[in-house]
């Protein structure tokens, strides 16, 4: 062999050991494997929630089953970690790496939480998921809860939501009046102005609550998982119009410190798995709330009404004054609510076009 052959040998081998060098971290990282604790607002096995497609229970699923099993997702339920509502306050502190909730529970650390979630007379589920993905939600999302070291994401959707259940038949804004309704997020606010004593319950407290009388009404999500509750069993009214809730997103809060030490293709496995349940939990409650509302009426004796149109004005006309008055007091609140309702504006011209004839003229059953 040549004295130059083997000295371009020589050189070829030393640079594949330097390559190979170089490149160990990188694969070390990518080869990394962590274990999160996620904690839930909601009980162990609640449908839709934690149980079921698109749940937290199938989202930790997916992730362990995307990543290789390089991301394992501990999934809790409300109490067994922390309390039902503690999830913003652990997922900050570094309790835990998650949270699935709903972002509108956050509205007492940052009231533009609230948009992230469900706006009173607000978008629906095509709409919101056209603000948050491509029309500049998500990034503002991140920017509201940024200060408090967390990034956020959307996870799932129940799809428009029923007005609630009543003992006594709603007729004027008068009814409302001194009512004890359990209540959340914005739309608890809008009640308040309507003279309405707004309760904020955990999902497993409501159904007792209603029975014994503590409260005189109560919103859920839907037919499918109020059936569950059993609250057709205190209330016979049923109210319908979805102002309050016309598309609930689930939220995914995760600690920033956590979500920068995963790789990007584990940040990637988790964004898509959090995209893919979104999609599949509000598919889930098509067809499950289509089948619990003709129960319900059919043969459990509810009374499934919509609101009268009057109460609806007064809801929007209290809806818009304490929009006003939040977006007065905080520059990013008005940031996120500018950036939404131009958003709505733009969706609702063309859902005229769109979806306004579709039920009109073809949905006719």
């Amino acid at each position: 062999m040549t004295t130059s052959r083997r000295s371009l040998l020589k050189g070829v081998s030393l640079a594949g050991v330097a390559g190979a060098a170089l490149a160990a971290p990188a694969l070390a990282q990518a080869q990394q494997s962590f274990t999160w604790k996620m904690t839930s607002a909601y009980g162990k096995g609640s449908p839709f929630y934690m149980d079921g497609p698109g749940s937290a229970t199938d989202l930790a699923k997916r992730i362990e089953a995307m990543s290789g099993g390089r991301l394992k997702i501990q999934v809790f339920g409300a109490g067994e970690l922390i309390p039902a509502l503690e999830g913003f306050d652990a997922v900050r502190a570094g309790t835990v790496e998650m949270n699935h909730a709903n972002s509108y529970f956050w509205t007492g650390k940052t009231f533009a939480a609230q948009y992230f979630c469900a706006v009173p007379f607000g978008l629906n589920f095509q709409g919101i998921n056209g603000w948050l993905y491509d029309g500049g939600g998500q990034e503002l999302w991140n920017e509201v809860y940024a200060p408090f070291g967390m990034v956020a994401m959307p996870c799932g959707n129940t799809g428009v939501q029923m007005t609630g259940w009543f003992k006594k038949e709603i007729k004027s804004v008068d009814d409302l009046k001194g009512l004890k309704m359990r209540i959340p997020g914005l739309a608890g606010r809008v009640y308040a102005a309507l003279g309405v004593d707004v309760k904020l319950l955990p999902g497993g407290e409501i159904f007792p609550a209603l029975e014994r009388g503590v409260i005189d009404a109560a919103e859920f999500v839907g037919p499918f998982l109020d059936r569950k509750l059993g609250l057709q069993k205190a209330a016979k009214y049923y109210y319908t119009t979805g102002w309050h809730e016309s598309a609930t997103v689930s939220e995914l809060l995760i600690n920033k410190a956590a979500w920068d030490k995963l790789p990007k293709d584990l940040q990637a496995v988790v964004s898509n798995a959090a995209a893919a349940c979104n999609v599949i939990s509000e598919a889930w409650c098509q067809r499950n709330n289509a089948e619990a509302m003709d129960d319900l009426v059919r043969n459990q004796g509810v009374i499934a009404r919509p609101l009268p149109d009057d109460v609806v004005k007064k809801l929007r006309e209290a809806t818009a004054t304490v929009l006003a008055e939040a977006v007065a007091k905080d520059a990013l609140t008005k940031k996120v609510h500018d950036s939404y309702m131009a958003y709505q504006k733009k969706y609702a011209a063309w859902a005229r076009y769109s979806e306004g004839p579709y039920l009109d003229k073809i949905l006719d059953v």
